[in-house]
């Protein structure tokens, strides 16, 4: 069976003062502050709220 492809995401700069839309796609990463991390599955769905707020993320394939 082969593995299914998952991105680690992590949140590396504050949401302070950012668009709401962005904030939003941040917590529906299940995000909640600088340094936390999660591993989604590599959808296009997160690919597309990954590209929205990429400038507050650093993400990895795993």
């Amino acid at each position: 069976m082969a593995k299914k492809k998952q991105l680690k995401v992590t949140l590396v700069k504050s949401t302070n003062r950012r668009l709401s839309s962005h904030k939003a796609c941040i917590t529906g990463l299940g995000l909640r502050r600088i340094g936390h991390t999660v591993v989604l599955p590599d959808r296009p769905e997160i690919r597309g709220m990954i590209n929205k707020v990429g400038y507050l993320l650093a993400v990895e394939e795993c």
